[in-house]
């Protein structure tokens, strides 16, 4: 075997562990059907650790072609659908188990493990605290496309929102096909919200929302 490849128990106590942690961040990723799940952070979370503990012997730096690759796996699983932004708390949870990785591969098992756990409390008690907030803030892009261009059909909305108690940011209106056309930002209870909806639903001068 080369010089500084000789395995000891503290490889396989550093493997071990890089395992351990990753598996625990990654059943949460796939308890809650994310795209990196179970199997991949545990890789990534191994993989780090593992490029860790061949520069340390061999007297190299290699934390940057760990972030570096860690980036792009990271952006590969960001994707835009339409007005919104999904995948970045996934991107963030394979980034810290990266750098978990990279502490379990330089010897700090306790800061690794405690890191894990808190890792683990922010996704889970704080994902509680959004979908909280989520409810009683909450914002829902309406795109509305009227079956005339009257400009009284948009005042109507309008007021169909503040009965509702909700916050309206109109980002654009335009005419198209003899056709008004409309983006709305609503702000408010996700209630309300949803009561809204079911009144869009009836309004007949709408030919699409």
């Amino acid at each position: 075997m080369p010089p500084g490849f000789n395995i000891d128990s503290q490889d396989l106590m550093k493997v071990a562990i890089a395992v351990i942690c990753g598996a625990m961040l990654g059943f949460e990723r796939q308890y809650k059907n994310k795209t990196a799940g179970f199997r991949t952070i545990i890789v990534i979370c191994l993989g780090s650790a593992l490029y860790t503990m061949v520069a340390q012997k061999n007297g190299l730096l290699s934390n940057m072609n760990i972030v570096t690759g860690i980036g792009f796996i990271g952006a590969g699983v960001i994707f835009k659908d339409g007005f919104s932004v999904n995948g970045l708390t996934t991107a963030a949870v394979i980034w810290i188990s990266a750098a978990i990785g990279m502490v379990v591969g330089a010897g700090g098992y306790g800061l690794a493990l405690i890191s894990t756990v808190i890792t683990l409390c922010i996704l889970i008690l704080f994902h509680i605290l959004e979908d909280y907030v989520d409810k009683i803030h909450r914002d829902r892009i309406l795109a509305l496309v009227f079956d005339s261009a009257d400009d009284d059909n948009l005042l109507i909305v309008q007021d169909m929102i503040k009965n509702h108690h909700l916050a309206a940011n109109v980002r654009h209106v335009g005419k198209k096909d003899g056709c008004l056309e409309a983006v709305i930002v609503v702000t408010g209870h996700k209630k309300d919200i949803h009561k809204l909806d079911q009144e869009l639903l009836k309004m007949q001068q709408l030919k699409a929302f």
